[in-house]
């Protein structure tokens, strides 16, 4: 028996899928705004203004880093079921910060049979759930 502090629907729903995406680019942009951000700062008439705008950018790549390397680290040990020498590769790969992330989230959580079969068995629930009338009216000649 599996105790995850992250459950089901926020790993595979469409929203999840969508923040994870959104985090797994913030996650991308955080090794060329920390480039960015050193080479501010060594020169001394730098606007406190553009560095102000450089750390938030640096922050939100921090946060998308964090979000996407959690979430894609919950779903190989959870939810893939990919062959084991798959999760191996990726697990490595997930290993590089900030780039292993994001780059197994596009190539295998977004394009997942897990995901795919989540939202099949989602869309029927919620068509049964549309068929059924909501209260049951008695006849009162029978």
């Amino acid at each position: 028996m599996n105790h995850y502090y992250i459950n089901k629907e926020w790993m595979l729903s469409v929203t999840a899928r969508c923040v994870y995406r959104a985090a797994a680019v913030l996650s991308l942009i955080l090794i060329p705004a920390l480039i960015w951000f050193v080479n501010l700062g060594s020169y001394p008439g730098t606007s406190a203004t553009l560095m102000l705008v450089v750390k938030r950018i640096v922050l939100a790549g921090v946060v998308g880093t964090a979000t996407t390397t959690i979430a894609m680290e919950y779903f190989i040990f959870g939810y893939d079921d990919s062959a084991g020498w798959k999760k191996t590769f990726w697990f490595i790969v997930m290993l590089l910060p900030a780039i292993g992330a994001p780059l197994y989230c596009f190539v295998v959580y977004s394009r997942s049979n897990v995901l795919k079969r989540y939202w099949k068995t989602r869309a029927e629930q919620e068509r049964l759930r549309r068929e059924q009338p909501l209260y049951r009216v008695s006849n009162p000649h029978t």
